[in-house]
């Protein structure tokens, strides 16, 4: 992202120099020239390669290198003017666009190159984690002992493999070891007893080469192995941040404001000043991608080398030119074509060399151990699984029967139960006895106790006869619970139980009584139930609850397990983004400022490394409107030229401003 705005920084500052610009694909600049200027198929040729070189598109302003070699080749940028073209005027407008040509190209290439270096820098992070993984701790340590074992026994055999042979060439090359071997005869036996005793030797000359072997563990040698990869790894990483740091302060730096109301018309010196600006960028590219992989240089001898070879360069020819020469820079278009072939290519390559020999062991070389014992494990795991087929397709059957079941009886039919309760479905009333029943009872009580003082006035009432009146009183008492009549006759019958129970009054009574307590029971039943029903809709949660808290907690189980993670995610982003502003403001801190109080160009790389992460991060942390401010503040910080001391307050700005979405 940070390459890409100074990519389009740097075209607009370019569009700013050039008055012809705008110029260009106007066709009315034709007619103004006095003579006028023709517009011939070179020129229109020129100007539409000049416009698919210009960085239109915000989102994805960088070509392809394929592509920026193909418009170059398509240009056929020529040394010399063509023999057919006499106009002066319209040479001199081929030249400027030429020239514009390549600019755009370099502009392109500029930024291809920046990330390229920032592609092969900011990976080699995680290799120099590794290798502060196998130091940090002793069973790390030997571990990558372990794991690097056969790679070492390998070179051993290799080394002593070579030895033998070079003793075993030299004694049949000898006259006097010659002799020897006649003596010692020309059987098999013979000859393998003559190999064995090479190859002790060579064993033993081995050992004793390499003392450091006898006196160190192969833990503390693989351990001294681990920091020399990592001090190179870290070279490398820190040239590549130096290249970078000078192709951004140093490339493409045509001291322009952004600012188009305030750029005045350059004049012919200033035209050939922006030239060689073009000029000594591309051999500031060719050099840096020459010696950024050198790594037996320091960083202040490699940028030293940089800038002597570029201020040397015999194909910076423009300041040479006077103004009134019309200089074509097809050297400089066959220079960028070289750099998009040839260099970058080369240059990749070299990376990825020194990284597959310093970086951490590949794959295999790490996971041999594992998958050998999964390997030698395989048939009897593979066993196992034939032997227990049927147990388990049984466990997995009965799990499928009784999640089936589960959701069934403890979700579904509960929902339906609470929907029903919802709508008032009879079906789905809670009750504990029928509606009928109490209804029945107290009828049948009534007619019993109704009868019974019928058929005992006298007892139950002291009349000896009851008329309408006196029976409808008596039926009103009952229905509210009253059996004042049978309690009389009880009462009487009991001063007499025996002639009670042989006239049957006193069994008759009881039995009434016995009505009169099952009634009783049946109405406080029947508020129990009426209790219930008011709270049917409750009972019917709490029956369902427990089915939707078991596959709630399933779910959220399952959906951390396979799921997205999103919450985990955003925390694992948070994290690395504070580890990315911290490592910010180490480099800040212990950086070593210039003069001016700037960061040195290794600095600045390993800052627009960081910041370039940082930026690749932004859409995933941040909601849209935050995640503008935030690269606003990114800008800020990758921003050289303010100095130490503001990009310091940047950054702390970026921490108090966005610790909402980095906790």
């Amino acid at each position: 992202m940070e390459r890409k705005s100074q990519v389009r920084r740097v075209d607009s500052a370019l569009d700013g120099v050039l008055h012809l610009v705008p110029r260009s694909t106007n066709d009315e600049f034709f007619a103004e020239q006095s003579p006028p200027i023709s517009p011939s198929p070179r020129i229109v040729e020129l100007q539409s390669i000049v416009k698919a070189l210009s960085t239109t598109s915000s989102s994805s302003p960088l070509l392809s290198s394929w592509r920026i070699s193909q418009l170059l080749e398509r240009a056929a940028l020529s040394e010399f003017v063509a023999e057919d073209e006499q106009d002066p005027v319209t040479s001199k407008y081929e030249a400027e666009l030429e020239w514009l040509l390549v600019s755009k190209a370099t502009v392109q290439t500029y930024g291809l190159l920046m990330s390229t270096l920032l592609e092969q820098t900011i990976p080699l992070n995680d290799d120099i984690w590794y290798w502060d993984e196998v130091l940090g701790s002793y069973t790390y340590s030997s571990l990558y002992t372990v794991q690097t074992s056969p790679l070492r026994f390998w070179v051993w055999s290799k080394d002593i493999y070579s030895d033998t042979k070079a003793r075993l060439a030299r004694v049949r090359e000898s006259p006097s070891d010659a002799i020897s071997a006649r003596e010692i005869g020309s059987s098999l036996t013979e000859q393998w007893k003559q190999f064995y005793g090479l190859v002790r030797e060579s064993i033993r000359d081995s050992s004793v080469a390499h003392i450091q072997q006898q006196v160190l563990s192969p833990i503390a040698l693989c351990r001294s192995q681990a920091r020399h990869n990592q001090a190179r790894l870290r070279r490398l990483r820190e040239m590549g941040a130096s290249g970078l740091g000078m192709l951004m302060d140093e490339g493409m730096d045509f001291d322009v404001s952004d600012d188009r109301s305030d750029v005045a018309k350059t004049e012919e010196s200033d035209m050939q000043e922006w030239k060689f600006v073009v000029e000594r960028s591309v051999a500031l590219m060719d050099t840096v991608l020459r010696n950024v992989t050198t790594l037996d240089t320091g960083i202040s001898e490699f940028e030293d080398n940089v800038f002597a070879t570029v201020d040397d360069d015999p194909e910076i020819t423009t300041r040479e030119t006077t103004p009134t020469e019309v200089a074509r820079p097809s050297k400089l278009g066959m220079r960028l074509q070289h750099i998009l072939e040839t260099h970058i290519p080369n240059h990749i390559a070299s990376s990825q060399t020194l990284v597959a020999k310093y970086g951490r062991p590949s794959r295999i070389v790490r996971y041999w151990l594992p998958a050998t014992a999964l390997l030698l494990s395989s048939t009897t795991i593979l066993r196992i699984f034939v032997n227990r087929k049927a147990a388990i397709v049984a466990w997995i059957r009965d799990l499928g029967a009784t999640t089936r079941d589960f959701w069934f009886n403890w979700v579904v039919e509960p929902t339906k139960k609470v929907i029903g309760t919802i709508r008032h479905d009879k079906d789905s009333e809670v009750a504990i006895m029928s509606k009928e029943s109490l209804k029945g009872d107290r009828e049948s009580l009534e007619r019993m106790v109704v009868d019974f003082a019928i058929d005992n006035p006298q007892s139950s009432t002291g009349e000896f006869s009851l008329n309408e009146t006196q029976i409808a009183d008596i039926r009103a008492k009952v229905k509210e619970g009253d059996l004042t009549p049978v309690l009389r006759a009880y009462e009487k019958d009991l001063r007499k139980p025996f002639i009670g129970t042989v006239r049957g009054d006193l069994v008759r009574t009881l039995l009434i009584q016995v009505q009169k307590t099952k009634v009783d029971v049946e109405v406080a039943l029947s508020g129990i139930d009426a209790l219930l029903k008011s709270q049917e809709l409750v009972f019917g949660f709490v029956g369902l609850t427990p089915g939707i808290l078991v596959c709630f907690a399933t779910f959220r189980y399952l959906g951390g397990v396979f799921g997205s993670r999103r919450g985990l995610k955003q925390g694992l982003k948070a994290g690395q983004t504070v580890r990315i502003l911290r490592n910010i403001d180490r480099i800040l801190t212990l950086a070593t400022p210039t003069h001016n109080n700037l960061l040195s160009y290794k600095d600045h790389g390993l800052l627009l490394c960081e910041v370039h992460v940082l930026r690749q991060r932004a859409h995933k942390l941040f909601p849209n409107d935050v995640e503008r401010e935030f690269l606003e503040d990114l800008s800020d910080l990758g921003n050289i030229n303010s100095g130490i001391g503001q990009q310091l307050r940047v950054l702390e700005r970026i921490r108090w401003g966005y610790a909402k979405w980095l906790r």
